[in-house]
C-alpha cells in the first residue's frame, strides 16, 4: 500500500511537471523592421508579428516576442537563449544553428512605385525606366539588378534620400517619377502619409527574396517547426494569412 501511495505521488508530480513544461512560453526574437515587426509601446507589432502570434495561438502555445538588435537576436537563437527568430534570410552559416521553416513566412518583394496616372511603361528591365527620375535611399543595396544598373549608369536620373519615407513624400509631391522600394515598406510609408490610394505598384516585381521563422537547434525544436509549418500553410490556403496583412493596412 505504501509503495502504491509513493507511486501515485510520483505520478502526480510528473504530471504536474509535464503541464508546466507544456505551458512554458515560446521565446521569439526579431528586429525593428516596420511594417513587418517593430516595437509599439510595451509590445511588438507588425504584419509578421501578427501572423506569427496567430499561428502559435492555433498551436495552443503562448509566445513572448522581443524586438532586439539583429546580431543580438541571432546570437540568442544560436545559444538557445531564444527559441526562434524571424524574419530571417537563409544562408549556409545560419543553417548550422537554425532549423528553418519550409513555409516562407514573408517574401521580401522589391518593386517600382509610381503615382496613379503616370505613363511609365515598366517591363521588368532597368532599361525601361532609364529616363525616369527615381528615388533611392543612400547607402542601401537593392540587389544585383538595380545595383548593377546604378553602377553602369543605366538609370540616368537618381535622387537619393536618407530615409524611405522621404522618397515617398517626394513621390507624392511629384518631385520624382518613381521609387524602388520593398513592397510592404512602401505601403507602410504610404499609409502613414495617407497615400495608399494615390500610388500604385508596377508589375512585374523586380525581385522577391524569401524570409522565414527559424528555430534554435540548441533547443531541439524541429518538431515545433514542423507543426508551425503546417499551421502557416493552412492559414495561407484559407486566406487568413492575407487577411491579416490586409487588415493591418486597412486600420
Amino acid at each position: 500500500m505504501l509503495k502504491l501511495v509513493k507511486f501515485i505521488g510520483v505520478a502526480i508530480v510528473a504530471a504536474g511537471l509535464s503541464v508546466v513544461a507544456q505551458a512554458e512560453t515560446v521565446k521569439l526574437v526579431t528586429l525593428e523592421y516596420p511594417p513587418y515587426e517593430y516595437q509599439d509601446g510595451d509590445k511588438a507589432d507588425g504584419i509578421a508579428v501578427r501572423i506569427v502570434r496567430e499561428a502559435f495561438k492555433k498551436m495552443g502555445k503562448d509566445v513572448s516576442i522581443d524586438v532586439l538588435p539583429w546580431k543580438r537576436a541571432l546570437h540568442m537563437t544560436k545559444t538557445g537563449e531564444a527559441d526562434a527568430i524571424f524574419t530571417a534570410y537563409k544562408n549556409d552559416e545560419r543553417v548550422t544553428f537554425l532549423d528553418y521553416s519550409e513555409t516562407v513566412l514573408m517574401p521580401q518583394v522589391l518593386s517600382v512605385w509610381v503615382k496613379k496616372g503616370n505613363d511609365i511603361a515598366f517591363d521588368g528591365s532597368m532599361e525601361s525606366i532609364a529616363s525616369a527620375k527615381i528615388g533611392l535611399v543612400d547607402g542601401i543595396s537593392y540587389g544585383a539588378m538595380v545595383d548593377d544598373a546604378v553602377k553602369a549608369g543605366t538609370l540616368k536620373s537618381l535622387d537619393y534620400a536618407p530615409e524611405s519615407s522621404n522618397n515617398i513624400k517626394k513621390l507624392m509631391g511629384g518631385r520624382i517619377d518613381a521609387v524602388i522600394m520593398n513592397k510592404y515598406g512602401a505601403m507602410h510609408h504610404l499609409k502613414q502619409q495617407n497615400g495608399l490610394g494615390d500610388v500604385v505598384e508596377l508589375q512585374p516585381e523586380i525581385s522577391s527574396v524569401p524570409s522565414y521563422i527559424a528555430f534554435s537547434k540548441a533547443n531541439n525544436l524541429a518538431g515545433m517547426r514542423d507543426e508551425l509549418d503546417g499551421v502557416l500553410q493552412e492559414m495561407i490556403a484559407s486566406g487568413e494569412y492575407q487577411a491579416i496583412i490586409d487588415a493591418y493596412f486597412a486600420e
